[in-house]
Formats: C-alpha cells, sequence, structure tokens
C-alpha cells in the first residue's frame, strides 16, 4: 500500500513540474550578466521538462534545430494545439508567440 501510495505522489509531482509555473516570465539578468529573454524563460518553465534544459530532447524530441524543419507559424500551432504525445494549450498568446518566435531562429 505505501508503495502505490509513493508511486501516485511521485507521478502527480511528475505531472504538476511538468506543468511549469505561470505567465511571469520577464527580461532578467542571469549569471555572468547574460540577459535571459522572455521566451526562453517561458522555455524552461513549460517546456523543459519534456524537451531538455538545453533543447537536447528528452521525453519530447530534441528542439535545437526545429527551426530548419518548421517555421514560426507551424511551431506556434504545435505549441497551442499539441502534436502526438504533447498536449496543447500549455503556453497561450503572446507567451506562444515568443516562444515560437525563439525556436523558430533555431536552425
Amino acid at each position: 500500500m505505501k508503495k502505490k501510495l509513493f508511486g501516485l505522489f511521485a507521478s502527480t509531482a511528475i505531472v504538476l513540474a511538468a506543468c511549469g509555473g505561470g505567465n511571469t516570465a520577464t527580461e532578467k539578468p542571469a549569471t555572468g550578466g547574460e540577459a535571459v529573454s522572455a521566451a526562453e524563460s517561458l522555455y524552461k518553465k513549460s517546456c523543459a521538462s519534456c524537451h531538455g534544459q538545453n533543447l537536447e530532447g528528452g521525453v519530447g524530441p530534441a528542439l535545437d534545430k526545429v527551426g530548419g524543419k518548421y517555421s514560426q507559424d507551424e511551431i506556434k500551432n504545435i505549441i497551442t494545439n499539441g502534436r502526438g504525445g504533447m498536449p496543447g494549450g500549455l503556453l497561450r498568446g503572446e507567451d506562444a508567440d515568443k516562444v515560437a518566435e525563439w525556436l523558430a531562429a533555431k536552425k
């Protein structure tokens, strides 16, 4: 019984972590004086748990060269509506636009 409860709590924690936080991404200084873009911050909160912190892939496919395969509009459509095992609606509106533009530059 304890193993089942632990499994349930662990699964719930993973799902909640994958959903990310709110829409509080703004440009802010990072370590080393570099500016972290709002799009990159949104990505790290909502997408990196499946696609990797460095776009290298994981549960979801690698996105390091996604702009060479899809246009910005196609990427936004995937973000908004989901595709395959990816649920839609993780990012919406301006947030989806920012991340789609940022990913479209990855070629």
